[in-house]
């Protein structure tokens, strides 16, 4: 059977690599950049459409009161903005896509699409912004609040955030750069116009006084799970970001974004939504197997799961009972598809066994060699429909043993099933999500 090409992608963060096992990268200090310089030219290698980087902005307190357990398990702290980082990425790779995430909390609409623009000359029109409206209240005291807006009101603010910056994306024609010679003059200067956009929450006169970027804006990826977060994917993103569980959520869950895509008069397969997914792969299936209970039963593994939980629903899990469900009235002003997904309310399940389950933050768990793992990822994508996979390391570590698995094992399984290309045939980061 001949089976429909799917994406790759990949997740991470510019943070500490496993820096006390023995595969650790870059010994815990990876600032310079130089790893993930040479991650990126691994996954370009293999042809992948994208390298996404997380990001948070603050230190969390939520697990425990104080900042030990994060300090202590390096979860999500040391972090370093990810802006500069895909600017050196972009600027030492030629066809790999390079996705920064920017809160709407942290930049001014102006300053946001200034930034942009720039990156994606640099990257020549393979940059992409990762959206988000940041979830946690210590996030927002860094920015002068004392607390973030409710959650439906955050997506409010975004929509009129999305306004402005479209606007000013498209404060440039296409082709207000005219560069004569003859007339002496660079820009049409009737082809570059302000904006004056006054909205409810922003408020910018534009227009940029950056030439319009190769792609015109950059490409959107977006990880809504709630309502308000699904329509706001289907209306702007380019990518998507998913992590159901199971493959009948993961193809409800595309088909709901391609059923509301449509509702905004947008063609459903200009919407790549991409599954989070760490394949735990050995030479045999038996080795696989013990890599993954040996990396599951890690003592260390439980804290550090804990305190990323924790960080991102701003709830304190050390108040509860290891051996007991989760209280079922759990709500949450942070990430709530985090929370749903990882608490599972209702089943009566242990937080111990949710942070077991929970650890590897992917729809699917699949387990094996580079091909029956292939073969897996073949039949899950038939399941589902599309569009492909955003892998991200098992148990959040990073290091080059794993990365070379996947695109020095994994891949080349892929590709001799005709599953990803061998090649890449377009130049922007947005025509190589829309290839197949």
């Amino acid at each position: 059977m001949s089976r429909k090409k799917f994406h790759l992608s990949w997740f991470t963060s510019f943070v500490v690599d496993e820096w006390n096992e023995p595969f650790a990268s870059a010994g815990g200090a990876p600032w310079n950049g130089d790893f993930y310089v040479e991650f990126a030219k691994a996954l370009e290698r293999a042809c992948f459409d994208y390298l996404m980087l997380e990001d948070t902005l603050m230190v969390s307190e939520s697990y425990g009161g104080n900042t030990k357990a994060a300090m202590k398990s390096a979860a999500q702290v040391p972090k370093h903005d990810p802006v500069p980082l895909a600017t050196v990425i972009a600027s030492q790779t030629s066809r790999l896509g390079v996705v920064a995430t920017m809160s709407t909390l942290g930049y001014p609409p102006f300053l946001l699409a200034r930034l942009a623009t720039t990156i994606d000359h640099i990257a020549r029109g393979r940059f992409g912004w990762n959206i988000v409206t940041s979830d946690e209240d210590a996030a927002a005291q860094n920015f002068g609040l004392d607390k973030l807006p409710e959650h439906d009101l955050r997506y409010e603010m975004a929509e009129e955030y999305m306004d402005v910056v479209n606007r000013l994306f498209a404060s440039w024609d296409p082709d207000a750069v005219i560069m004569d010679r003859e007339a002496e003059t660079y820009a049409d200067w009737t082809k570059v116009r302000p904006i004056d956009f006054k909205g409810k929450y922003f408020k910018s006169r534009g227009p940029l006084n950056t030439a319009r970027s190769p792609q015109g804006r950059p490409t959107y990826v977006q990880a809504g799970g709630s309502e308000k977060g699904r329509d706001f994917a289907a209306k702007h993103a380019d990518s998507i970001i998913a992590s159901p569980s199971g493959t009948k959520a993961m193809k409800e869950f595309r088909d709901d974004i391609r059923h509301r895509a449509l509702k905004f008069g947008r063609n459903p397969d200009d919407i790549k939504v991409l599954f989070m997914f760490s394949p735990v792969l050995g030479e045999t299936e038996e080795e696989a197997k013990m890599i993954n209970e040996r990396c599951m039963a890690q003592p260390r593994f439980a804290l550090r799961r804990l305190t990323l939980i924790s960080g991102i629903t701003d709830i304190d899990f050390s108040k509860f009972d290891m051996d007991k469900p989760l209280p079922e009235d759990l709500t949450t002003n942070g990430e709530t598809t985090s929370l749903k997904r990882f608490a599972q309310l209702g089943s009566g399940k242990t937080l111990r066994q949710l942070i077991k389950e929970g650890g590897k933050s992917g729809g699917v768990d699949v387990i094996g060699t580079p091909d029956q793992v292939a073969e897996r990822m073949g039949e899950i994508m038939d399941e589902v429909g599309g569009d492909g996979f955003l892998m991200r390391n098992p148990f959040h570590l990073s290091n080059r043993r794993y990365l070379y698995e996947v695109t020095d094992g994994l891949v080349p399984a892929l590709q001799r099933r005709g599953l990803v290309r061998t090649e890449y045939t377009k130049s922007t980061l947005r025509e190589t999500l829309k290839e197949f």
